[in-house]
């Protein structure tokens, strides 16, 4: 995603998987404190993958925006102190 940020996703859910609008991305795990480390993942050439912390799959859909997924809700936001 050259010349934008890098959105961050969460799964307080525990949702098996979640569909997202961008193949560049962090995956956050739950809110703190149940998060695990941000790690940034790219799907390449792939429309799927899964989170080496949290076993999340993630699923590519051109249909949805950077900052929109299904389910709904599971942008991550950093909330000030």
């Amino acid at each position: 995603m050259a010349g934008g940020s890098i959105p961050h996703f969460q799964n307080d859910a525990g949702h098996a998987s979640i569909e997202i609008g961008v193949k560049e991305f962090m995956c956050v795990g739950a809110s703190w404190p149940q998060d695990h480390p941000h790690v940034y993942i790219d799907m390449g050439e792939d429309d799927e993958t899964v989170c080496p912390y949290c076993s999340t799959l993630y699923r590519y859909s051109p249909k949805l925006k950077a900052t929109e997924t299904v389910p709904a809700g599971c942008l991550f936001v950093e909330r000030a102190a």
